[in-house]
């Protein structure tokens, strides 16, 4: 997904913000999710909410540069799964930053986690060309 450099973006150093790379991830896996779930998704009955969010900064971007966010899921377990997402130089593909998103999937009922549905799991498997075996959780 393109993402979009604002003005507000940029620091007193010349370079986007550290915490405005949240709001960049955040805007992709909201996009992923749509797209990989689409007509599967209850919303007013299942959530998908960040447990752990971890991100490695290798080289600044610039107001001026193209940004690709790439998102994709890279394990699957019974209630959560992990995204993985990369910012990436549109022009010469330098990876800017990693980051490493646990997601658990959500009852809004009862206000806990829940058993991920295996429509999800099986959408979200072939999205990404990958088998169950290949996203299983590594225990």
């Amino acid at each position: 997904m393109p993402a979009q450099i604002r003005f507000s973006d940029v620091d007193q150093f010349g370079h986007v913000n550290n915490s405005v790379y949240f709001s960049l991830y955040d805007l992709a896996k909201t996009t992923y999710v749509k797209e990989v779930l689409s007509g599967r998704m209850k919303w007013n009955e299942v959530g998908i909410v960040v447990a752990n969010i971890n991100a490695n900064f290798m080289s600044p971007i610039f107001f001026m540069d193209n940004v690709n966010i790439e998102t994709a899921t890279v394990e699957l377990g019974n209630k959560s799964f992990i995204l993985m997402q990369r910012a990436v130089d549109a022009e010469s593909g330098v990876v800017k930053c990693e980051c490493r998103t646990v997601m658990v999937v959500y009852d809004l009922k009862t206000q806990t986690p829940m058993q991920m549905p295996d429509e999800y799991k099986q959408a979200i498997c072939e999205y990404e060309g990958r088998t169950l075996g290949e996203l299983a959780k590594k225990s």
